[in-house]
């Protein structure tokens, strides 16, 4: 079977509510979904000082824009009203670990209440098909034993941004079974890995670190060298949102839940990951441990997403070293001056022949 993408019969015209369209990953779903031929709508703070890709990339050309805040219920069923979606991409979020820790009320505001504001407003809205809201690879209670997460593991989490994406998932379950499916609309949640690709500039995330390092000249600092990620390229975990949402519309009964990252039988180390950035971008590794005493950050991550090979034919195009230059080459573009726009475009028009 050939591996699944999104159609563009299925979006073109349609109505998409995306929330987060100001940040990483939402900014090319945004830019995707254009490309699609969707009428997206955009529900999102106002990008902050590191998430330049919304203005690098213009993605304001691709949406209609509408910044608020997911912890005012009001608002949200101001823009759920406005734009009448048809689908709805919950991909806003409170996503930095450290952050969370430094403000664990911000986090679970954000991550838990936001979600249930979200479906609270779409609990009434007419002529919802489906949503899908995107929560994390770190929902699943980690014992370290080295185990790739399925998705019928235990949830939990050790510091609040992966207990508020594990709670997310029950507030988005029990949305579901007590008024989504009784309504017929479609409701599930998906499970990235860790998400590289151009235009993140996040604090503390260990592509943007490296970035800053080589355009400063500083030496990067690693708190886990060793320690494993699902890492995948941004377009590949999109792929698999956009065929998910797709599929779960015109084809009832597939799983509420999908995992989707690389194949957990090759990790990648964190030292390996900046080792081969650093090369990516023309420089010599350049980095030191500086362990965080007290830190509760998982050593090993992993998932499984068989399922989601199985039932959508989802595959990631972008695994390993091609993800990794794919990024190097849009962030070296990015200092080269060149239009990211164009290029964040090319890149997805590219993808689909990988």
């Amino acid at each position: 079977m050939s591996a699944a993408l999104p159609t563009a019969a299925f979006w073109r015209g349609r109505r998409v509510l995306l929330t987060g369209h100001t940040g990483f990953k939402g900014g090319w779903t945004a830019l995707w979904l254009h490309h699609l031929g969707a009428e997206v709508t955009g529900f999102a703070l106002p990008p902050a000082a590191d998430q330049t890709l919304f203005r690098d990339a213009r993605v304001d050309l691709a949406v209609h824009s509408s910044f608020g805040d997911l912890r005012d219920l009001d608002a949200v069923r101001q823009v759920v009203e406005a734009s009448r979606p048809e689908v709805v991409l919950h991909l806003a979020a409170q996503a930095l670990v450290r952050r969370s820790i430094a403000d664990p009320v911000e986090t679970f505001a954000s991550n838990v209440m936001g979600t249930v504001h979200l479906l609270e407003a779409l609990r009434g809205a007419t002529g919802l098909k489906g949503v899908l809201a995107v929560t994390s690879d770190k929902v699943y209670a980690n014992e370290e034993k080295g185990l790739a997460f399925v998705e019928d593991d235990k949830l939990g989490g050790k510091d609040p941004y992966s207990a508020s994406k594990a709670a997310a998932e029950i507030v988005a379950f029990s949305y579901a079974r007590s008024y989504f499916d009784k309504a017929g609309i479609a409701l599930a949640t998906a499970r990235g890995g860790n998400v590289i690709g151009g235009g993140d500039h996040s604090a503390d995330r260990l592509v943007p670190d490296i970035v800053r390092s080589v355009r400063s000249g500083a030496t990067l600092e690693l708190r886990h060298p060793e320690a494993t990620r699902p890492w995948q390229h941004v377009l590949d975990c999109i792929c698999g949102y956009l065929v998910y949402a797709e599929a779960m519309i015109t084809r009832p009964g597939l799983p509420r839940a999908l995992n989707f990252g690389p194949d957990p039988s090759r990790p990648l180390a964190v030292s390996a990951v900046a080792d081969a950035i650093f090369e990516a971008l023309g420089r010599k590794p350049a980095w030191v441990h500086r362990p965080v005493p007290g830190s509760i950050e998982m050593q090993a991550l992993a998932v499984d997403s068989t399922e989601a090979r199985n039932v959508l034919a989802w595959r990631d195009r972008l695994a390993g070293k091609p993800g990794l230059a794919w990024t190097a080459q849009w962030y070296a573009a990015e200092a080269a001056g060149a239009d990211m726009h164009a290029f964040t475009l090319d890149q997805i028009n590219r993808f689909p022949t990988l």
